[in-house]
C-alpha cells in the first residue's frame, strides 16, 4: 500500500546541480523516516540521505557531505533530495526509501518500501 514515485533525475554536468523529489501515498508519511540511496552499475546500494519522522534530524553519507540537502514537507508528502557540486562519481539510480520503524539507520534492510529509482548521470 506504501507508494513512493522519484522524479527530478537526469543528465547534468560535472558542478551542476539537481533536485529529486519523492511523492509518497497510501500511508502516514509524517510517521515514516524517508531516506535516498544510490546503486551505481555493478555496486551495491548506498545510503546517500535521511530524515527522521518526528525531530526531522538528518543524516549524510561523508562523500555528499555539504554538496547534498535533504528535505521533507509532510503536508505533501513529499521528500527532496537537493545536489549541489554534483561529480561524475554520483552517477548511479537513486531511490527513495521509507522505514516505519523508530530510530534512524543507513541499512537497505531497515527499509520496507521503496520507489522504482530515477537515473542521475553526471557528465565529466
Amino acid at each position: 500500500q506504501v507508494h513512493l514515485v522519484e522524479s527530478g533525475g537526469g543528465l547534468v554536468q560535472a558542478g551542476g546541480s539537481l533536485r529529486l523529489s519523492c511523492a509518497a501515498s497510501g500511508h502516514t508519511f509524517s510517521n515514516y523516516a524517508m531516506a535516498w540511496f544510490r546503486q551505481a552499475p555493478g555496486k551495491e546500494r548506498e545510503f546517500v540521505a535521511g530524515i527522521t519522522q518526528f525531530s526531522g534530524r538528518t543524516y549524510y553519507t561523508d562523500s555528499v557531505k555539504g554538496r547534498v540537502t535533504i528535505s521533507r514537507d509532510n503536508a505533501k508528502n513529499t521528500v527532496s533530495l537537493q545536489m549541489n557540486s554534483l561529480k561524475p562519481e554520483d552517477t548511479a539510480v537513486y531511490y527513495c526509501a521509507a522505514d516505519g520503524g523508530l530510530g534512524f539507520s543507513n541499512s537497505t534492510r531497515r527499509y520496507q518500501h521503496w520507489g522504482q529509482g530515477t537515473q542521475v548521470t553526471v557528465s565529466s
